[in-house]
């Protein structure tokens, strides 16, 4: 389903591709203005305490009490309802304003805003900062992660979704593709990580071939994980699963309050994402004794840029172990796309305009070498390939060495080793402003 400047340090991944700390400049580059990220320079005022072991205390929540039993059952029929409520409103309030290809269109393009194209923006500031072509080209590297989007079936249907998941949509991978994901893996030295993603993931039935197919390999394997669906009725093992693979899960909690997850991703998911992860650290997940790695995603509620990630993993921190006595490895901060319905969302409320100024106002040229789509190989549920999942979403296809776009798009059939790729051009439109806010987000 589905943003962190962490350089990748030997095999882990994540951390390149989910990157918030401070970007070092290079010596081409001097350090952009970014109004909305501020950190004092006077480091030699800043001070650090010495480590001390926090004492062990007892949970404050008190929806502890009986949360197993509010828990149980399928979160679908919810938000079904939910849902259906939702489009309702939009059948009344928008559609009848709004043709069918219009909206295609607008998901599919932010061209009729009044703002400046990215690739012209990207031009004007590599001459701002004396940045050479050759110094930051605009090209694949090496692949490191295949990023597989398994299917569009989710139990959940949060308004900041940039695939449009939900349980109505029924797209799944074939075991096909599957299978042809694996042989790629197989004959790609060169990558290391299979990044498995949704919809919910465990809810596809090719997801357990892929990890145990990814594991065989002897690749790390990422869970894009929204946590409730390892609640759902058939999945009661699932995480036992996980654990026994030793899956690194990625789980999306954009909050620690109940009223802000509820708002974002639908009634009933905060009480059902606590009760999960106390059943992943149950099994060892983010134990000091344990290899098993859970980080938390953080999203913004609405249209606005995520706080700094290192004060808000220390408050996160606090607030889990102190209320749900939780504990995770990391917390990483993700902008929301502008895109498909977080797009809508934007748009009815005559908020994307503002929030696409805002992503520009905040741009930061130093984030454009460390982009995830440079090392990153995104393969959609039906087998065609692109450079990224947000391009998957706006089918910008992958174009190939010879600069030419494919008409149909390539698939993983037409791929044999992911050397092929590199050297192609990257795809890139005005969505990629909010890859490159602030101190990144990809």
């Amino acid at each position: 389903m589905q943003l962190c400047a962490l350089r990748l340090l030997g095999r882990n991944v994540f951390q390149h591709e989910l990157r918030q700390c401070s970007t070092t400049p290079s010596s081409a580059t001097r350090t952009p203005d970014i109004p909305d990220y501020n950190t004092p320079v006077d480091t030699a005022s800043h001070k650090l305490t010495r480590p001390t072991k926090l004492p062990k205390k007892r949970p404050t929540w008190d929806g502890l009490t009986d949360l197993a039993k509010r828990t149980k059952g399928s979160l679908i029929p919810s938000t079904l309802q939910e849902f259906s409520e939702t489009m309702k409103v939009l059948k009344d309030d928008e559609r009848k304003k709004l043709l069918k290809e219009e909206r295609k269109k607008r998901q599919r393009t932010l061209d009729q805003l009044n703002i400046t194209d990215f690739l012209d923006y990207f031009m004007e500031q590599k001459h701002k900062h004396t940045i050479k072509d050759e110094d930051m080209p605009i090209k694949k590297k090496s692949i490191e992660i295949i990023q597989a989007n398994i299917g569009l079936y989710c139990n959940q249907a949060c308004s900041h979704c940039h695939v449009e998941s939900s349980p109505r949509r029924k797209e799944m991978m074939s075991k096909e593709v599957a299978r042809k994901i694996l042989d790629i893996m197989a004959s790609s030295p060169s990558v290391h990580t299979l990044d498995i993603t949704g919809g919910a993931p465990e809810l596809c039935p090719e997801f357990r071939y892929l990890v145990e197919g990814g594991r065989a390999l002897g690749k790390d394997v990422i869970d894009r994980c929204n946590l409730t669906s390892l609640l759902e009725p058939g999945q009661e093992d699932t995480a036992r699963f996980l654990s026994d693979n030793g899956v690194h899960i990625v789980a999306s909690l954009p909050c620690y309050s109940a009223k802000n997850v509820n708002t974002q991703r639908g009634q009933g998911v905060f009480d059902r994402s606590i009760q999960a992860l106390l059943i992943l650290n149950s099994l060892g997940y983010a134990s000091q004794e344990s290899q098993l790695k859970l980080d938390l995603i953080y999203n913004p509620l609405g249209g606005f840029v995520p706080p700094p990630q290192a004060p808000l993993e220390e408050k996160y921190r606090q607030e889990m172990r102190d209320l749900f006595s939780i504990e995770f490895n990391q917390l990483f901060t993700m902008t929301n796309m502008p895109i498909k319905r977080f797009n809508d969302f934007l748009h009815r409320r005559g908020e994307l305009q503002g929030y696409m100024e805002l992503l520009i106002r905040n741009y930061n040229i130093n984030t454009m070498s460390e982009l995830m789509c440079y090392n990153l190989l995104n393969v959609c549920w039906d087998g065609q390939i692109y450079d990224c999942d947000f391009n998957q979403q706006l089918e910008l296809q992958l174009q190939g060495k010879d600069d030419q776009k494919h008409n149909k798009g390539m698939t993983v059939f037409e791929l044999s080793c992911t050397d092929d790729l590199i050297g192609g051009d990257i795809a890139m439109d005005n969505h990629c402003f909010g890859c490159t806010a602030g101190m990144g987000s990809s």
